[in-house]
């Protein structure tokens, strides 16, 4: 038995074991360090104030996670957020990347956002290729923009458009008033 949900801050410690070894092991995350718990359960709540954080649990156990972070600080860009989605090891090619990714898109477009954007570090073909089915669109690449395990790597850029108009933005959904709504209940299962 599977469940999406929002993430509490309290699920820091079992979203970082999620978490830790792309940091350590990998360059899909620029990150270098392991955060502490506390500093990472900081982060889970700071973006929480503005867009969701998702956890799959299976069996009563995290097996994935995807969340919503800002793109960048200038107030244009309000309507756009930067998306990633982790999986444990033990639970990939399982469609669970797949129901967080949808179910965060399906919040963000009832909160008014207009774009999902998604960096990937390349070499990626996987992330690559999943992104694609999932409608992403190449916009642009950045040639060795970070560096990790020894060496430089690029990072492409990919976007999806969440609303379709060139109608002026509408405001932001609070988090407060999407819990309200009647498709959050519904899409977290939530009575």
């Amino acid at each position: 038995m599977y469940q999406i949900k929002l993430a509490k801050p309290s699920d820091a410690s079992e979203i970082l074991n999620i978490y830790a070894p792309y940091i350590i092991n990998a360059n899909i995350t620029f990150e270098l360090e392991v955060p502490t718990v506390v500093n990472f359960a900081k982060r889970i709540e700071q973006y929480l104030q503005e867009a969701p954080w998702l956890i799959y649990e299976k069996n009563g156990l995290i097996a994935g996670y995807a969340y919503a972070s800002p793109h960048r600080g200038r107030a244009a860009y309000q309507w756009n957020r930067e998306v990633s989605v982790y999986v444990h090891d033990a639970y990939k090619r399982q469609g669970i990347a797949k129901r967080l990714y949808t179910t965060l898109f399906e919040l963000l477009q009832l909160q008014g956002y207009t774009n999902a954007l998604a960096g990937i570090v390349q070499p990626n073909e996987a992330s690559v290729a999943f992104h694609k089915r999932l409608g992403f669109q190449l916009v642009g690449t950045y040639n060795k923009i970070g560096y990790k395990l020894g060496a430089w790597h690029p990072v492409s850029w990919y976007e999806l458009a969440l609303q379709q108009t060139d109608a002026p933005p509408t405001s932001i959904l609070s988090m407060m008033d999407l819990k309200k709504e009647q498709r959050y209940l519904e899409l977290l299962d939530i009575s």
